[in-house]
């Protein structure tokens, strides 16, 4: 799950990123003007921003440059606008913008454009863990030199959990996904209610989140 920021003046185009980033598991932090953008970035450090180039106070291109002066485009930006020349996506890229994304926003576009950005994300900040509870560095060139490490996870007392780096990206997080939802499961004894409550996801969601990932709802479950 990944911490993602929307910049855009239009409510119709926060809600409708925000549902579907919220569909695909991930946190949503909005902001509607540059002000409010700044005061969420100052906040917060986002995994990734979508970052809409026309807005009344100041432009994303304009907000863009601040960040990148002022040392804080430490995350992937994705531009977007539905009336911005080549020229315009040409000089956010050589700011620092990742992508650029035309409106109307199309799903397999938005979807795309999302997780390349947070490959990008997680290979600036990647930790993989060698052993469990001995943290080691993820870089670039330890990547290409020492090939696919695993990361181990320890689920509990009895129950730890490796899984491999090299895989795209939402095959990686749909994978530990589903260990850490049937984890709760069995924890909880089958009970959808007290996995929504420590998990912080509405039932619904939940439900719909497990039969994505092809979690059996009935693992886990206590016999009556």
């Amino acid at each position: 799950m990944a911490n993602i920021l929307v910049v855009d003046d239009e409510l119709g185009i926060r809600d409708l990123l925000s549902e579907i980033l919220n569909d695909e598991g991930h946190q949503v932090e909005l902001a509607e003007n540059a002000s409010q953008a700044r005061a969420a970035r100052g906040r917060i450090t986002p995994d990734l921003v979508l970052l809409d180039i026309w807005m009344p106070d100041t432009d994303g291109v304009t907000l863009l440059k601040e960040w990148s002066a002022g040392g804080l485009l430490t995350m992937p930006v994705i531009m977007m606008s539905g009336h911005a020349t080549i020229d315009t996506a040409v000089e956010a890229t050589k700011i620092g913008a990742m992508a650029f994304l035309e409106k109307p926003i199309t799903l397999q576009k938005l979807l795309k454009a999302v997780e390349q950005g947070l490959t990008k994300s997680v290979g600036r900040k990647m930790v993989a863990l060698g052993a469990v509870g001995s943290p080691v560095e993820l870089t670039v060139e330890a990547a290409m030199t020492g090939g696919a490490l695993p990361v181990v996870l320890e689920l509990g007392p009895q129950a730890t959990q490796s899984f491999l780096l090299e895989k795209p990206l939402r095959d990686a997080r749909d994978e530990f996904e589903k260990a850490y939802f049937e984890f709760h499961l069995a924890k909880e004894g089958g009970s959808m209610t007290r996995v929504a409550e420590k998990t912080g996801l509405e039932r619904t969601h939940l439900y719909r989140k497990l039969k994505q990932l092809g979690v059996d709802l009935t693992r886990g479950k206590r016999a009556s």
